[in-house]
């Protein structure tokens, strides 16, 4: 009866967790990097908040990312909203998702953020990530890292060009200047996190 209840609880649980909502407190984490250092969100002691995208090496849609993820860090990096890319796929479930060929990705193209492992998968989980790419924008205040979007990067998965709304973008602009973002969740758009 005892293994019953347990398991009862823990379904219940884990269909009632879907992660992080706008306004709950992020925990910090230490994952490896491609560049073989171990990051955290504690590093970064001058930033003002974080821009946490979930992706990875093989899903098309965040290949068709990648170069608007450089040109966020680019952007926003320097005004104290870094970049902070986790892989959460397994690599087990999911060939070309490995520490190794995320260093070659990271090299070929230039990633000019830290491109994290989520070895074993327990990040994802407590973000919520469903997709790739899927994104959290954190806000550092007193309390903790705060979440304050959550979704997609924009409103144009497959063509830059055909992009009309830059939901990241605003949501950083907003922070910036004091203010909540007007649009603070949206459907993420990309792959299934790989997981066996």
């Amino acid at each position: 009866m005892k293994t019953i209840l347990i398991l009862v609880s823990s379904l219940f649980l884990f269909i009632h967790n879907h992660g992080y909502k706008v306004g709950d407190v992020a925990t910090d984490f230490s994952l490896s990097s491609t560049n073989g250092e171990m990051v955290s969100l504690a590093d970064y002691a001058d930033a003002k908040g974080f821009i946490v995208i979930f992706t990875c090496n093989t899903c098309p849609y965040s290949v068709a990312y990648e170069d608007r993820i450089i040109a966020l860090d680019n952007k926003y990096k320097p005004k104290g909203y870094p970049v902070i890319a986790i892989n959460p796929n397994d690599p087990a479930a999911k060939d070309g998702e490995q520490l190794k060929a995320m260093k070659a990705r990271a090299a070929a193209k230039g990633f000019t953020f830290p491109y994290l492992q989520d070895k074993g998968q327990h990040i994802y989980p407590k973000y919520g990530a469903t997709k790739t790419p899927h994104v959290f924008i954190l806000e550092k205040k007193d309390k903790g890292n705060v979440v304050q979007y959550i979704g997609a990067i924009d409103d144009s998965s497959r063509n830059p060009e055909k992009v009309k709304q830059r939901y990241v973008e605003d949501a950083v602009d907003a922070l910036l200047a004091g203010q909540l973002p007007k649009v603070t969740t949206t459907k993420a758009i990309g792959c299934s996190i790989k997981t066996l």
